[in-house]
C-alpha cells in the first residue's frame, strides 16, 4: 500500500513537472502556437539609386506550431523611400502551415521609389505582419514588426558649371578656368578633364589639354586652370570648345560626360599716337593700330583741356584701321596760355589774335602733352575709348607760324618778299649812279673855271673818271 502510494505520488509529480516545462517553453517562444519569420531575401539593384526604383523580395515563414491564416505583410517606407505609383505597400498570404522548413513559406515583392536627392548610405524600413490562428471565438490575432536595412548608392554626376572667361584676346596668354561641380550625391574619383577647339584657333600653352582630379566630394567644386592663347592670324568671332569629363562610378566603371562651351576670340586693340608735323598753326598726328584686332569706325578727337585750344572741328573720323595700319589726323591747335597772356594786354590787335588763338611756341608746348582721344568699335560691336597723350615738338620756323593770324600775315609777306628785295636793290643802284653823276658834273664845272696851262695831267684824270 505504501509502495503504491509512493509510486502514485512520483507519477503525479512527473506529470506536473512536464506540464510546467511545456508552459515555460511556450512562454519564451521556443514552442509557440504561432511564430512568423520575415526576411529580406533580395534587393534589386543591390544598392538603390537616387531617382530610381528598388524592388524588395520578402520571405514569410511560419515556424510555429499552429497554422496561420489571413496573413498581411505591410511595408512602411521612410525617407528616402516612398510609395511607387500603381504599386501596393500591403500584400497578403491566405494560409501558412505550421512548422515550415526553410524552402517553404510565402514570397512577396514590393517596389519603392528612391528620392532623387538621396545621399549614399544605409536606411531602415519596417515590415509589419499580422496573422490569425484558430477559428470562431477562440481565434487569435498576432502582429510582428521586422526592421530591414536598405543600401543607397549616391548619384555620380558632375557638370562644368562655369567658364570664367567669355573672351580671349588674340596672340595673348590668358588663363582659362573651368569650374567643375559634383552635383551628385556620391563622391567622384579619378576624374579627367580635357577640351579641344575643333578649328585649332585656341590652344593650351605650357601644358597639354588634360587635367586630373583625384577626388571630389558631393556638392563640392574645383577649379581647373589652363593657360591658353589664340592664333595671331585668327578671325575675330565665336569659337566652340568641346569638353570631355570622364569619371569612375560606384562600380569603378568609367563614365564620360560631354558638353560644349563658346568662347569669343578677339576684342580690344591699342593705338600709338605721335606728333607728325606742324604748319601754319595746324598740327598733324600719326595714329597707328598697334594691337592685334581690327578697329572699326575710328574717330580721333582733341578734347577740351587747359593748355590748348582747338579752332574749327575738334574731331575727325578716319574709318577702319586694320592691325598695323596708320592714318594722319590734322587739327588747328593754339596755345591756351598764349591766348590768356595776349588778351590781358588790352590792345585791339592782340585781342583779335587772342580770339583766333595764340601761337604755339617751343616754350608753350614744353612739358604740356596734348591729350588725344580715340574712339572705335571692336569686333564684338562695343564702342571703346582710348586716351593718349602726345608730346608736341616745335621748331623756330614752325613756332613763328604757330597762330592762324600770324600764319596768314607771314605767308602773305613771304609771297612779296622777292619783289621787295628787287625794288630795294634797284633803288640802291639808282641812288648810287645819281651820286656819281653829281660828282662828275661838279668836277667838270671846276675844271672849266680854273683851267690853267700845265694841268694836262689833271685833265687826263678827269677824262678817265668820266669814262
Amino acid at each position: 500500500m505504501k509502495r503504491f502510494s509512493l509510486l502514485t505520488i512520483l507519477l503525479l509529480l512527473s506529470a506536473f513537472i512536464c506540464l510546467g516545462a511545456g508552459t515555460a517553453l511556450g512562454s519564451n517562444g521556443n514552442i509557440d502556437s504561432s511564430s512568423l519569420q520575415v526576411n529580406l531575401t533580395n534587393q534589386n539593384p543591390d544598392s538603390a539609386r537616387p531617382g530610381e526604383t528598388v524592388e524588395l523580395t520578402v520571405s514569410v515563414q511560419n515556424v510555429g506550431n499552429n497554422d496561420l491564416k489571413d496573413i498581411t505583410v505591410t511595408v512602411n517606407p521612410e525617407y528616402p523611400f516612398t510609395k511607387l505609383s500603381g504599386e501596393s505597400l500591403e500584400k497578403g498570404i491566405s494560409y501558412l502551415n505550421a512548422r515550415q522548413d526553410d524552402d517553404e513559406g510565402g514570397v512577396l515583392k514590393f517596389k519603392l521609389m528612391t528620392d532623387s536627392n538621396a545621399s549614399a548610405g544605409t536606411y531602415d524600413i519596417d515590415i509589419v505582419t499580422t496573422s490569425k490562428s484558430g477559428s470562431g471565438s477562440s481565434s487569435t490575432t498576432y502582429t510582428t514588426t521586422q526592421t530591414v536595412h536598405l543600401d543607397v548608392r549616391g548619384k555620380e554626376y558632375a557638370q562644368i558649371v562655369t567658364i570664367d572667361k567669355a573672351n580671349i584676346d588674340i596672340a595673348k596668354e590668358e588663363n582659362l578656368d573651368f569650374i567643375i561641380t559634383n552635383t551628385g550625391t556620391s563622391p567622384l574619383k579619378n576624374m579627367v578633364v580635357s577640351w579641344k577647339d575643333p578649328e585649332g584657333v585656341i590652344l593650351p600653352v605650357y601644358s597639354d589639354n588634360t587635367k586630373y582630379i583625384k577626388y571630389l566630394d558631393a556638392g563640392e567644386s574645383v577649379n581647373v586652370t589652363y593657360t591658353v592663347m589664340a592664333d595671331v592670324n585668327a578671325d575675330p568671332g565665336l569659337y566652340t570648345l568641346d569638353i570631355n569629363l570622364s569619371l569612375e562610378d560606384y562600380d569603378s566603371n568609367e563614365q564620360t560626360i560631354r558638353t560644349t562651351a563658346g568662347v569669343f576670340v578677339g576684342g580690344e586693340t591699342d593705338f600709338d599716337v605721335a606728333f607728325s608735323e606742324s604748319d601754319a598753326g595746324e598740327i598733324s598726328l600719326s595714329v597707328a593700330n598697334v594691337g592685334n584686332n581690327i578697329a572699326y569706325s575710328v574717330k580721333v578727337s582733341v578734347p577740351k583741356q587747359d593748355n590748348y585750344k582747338v579752332s574749327g572741328s575738334s574731331s575727325t573720323i578716319v574709318g577702319n584701321l586694320e592691325k598695323g595700319d596708320y592714318t594722319i589726323a590734322s587739327f588747328d591747335v593754339a596755345s591756351a596760355q598764349a591766348v590768356e597772356t595776349e588778351g590781358s594786354t588790352g590792345r585791339l590787335g592782340t585781342a583779335k589774335a587772342s580770339a583766333e588763338g595764340g601761337n604755339l611756341t617751343a616754350a608753350s608746348v614744353e612739358g604740356n602733352p596734348l591729350k588725344v582721344q580715340i574712339e572705335y568699335t571692336d569686333a564684338k560691336g562695343e564702342r571703346i575709348t582710348v586716351d593718349k597723350e602726345v608730346e608736341l615738338e616745335m621748331t623756330s620756323s614752325s613756332a613763328a607760324a604757330g597762330g592762324p593770324g600770324a600764319s596768314r600775315s607771314n605767308s602773305g609777306l613771304s609771297s612779296y618778299l622777292p619783289y621787295i628785295v628787287l625794288i630795294v636793290l634797284a633803288g640802291g643802284v639808282f641812288v648810287y649812279r645819281k651820286k656819281i653823276q653829281e660828282k662828275i658834273l661838279a668836277r667838270k664845272e671846276k675844271k672849266s673855271g680854273d683851267k690853267k696851262p700845265g694841268n694836262k695831267n689833271m685833265d687826263v684824270r678827269l677824262q678817265e673818271t668820266e669814262k
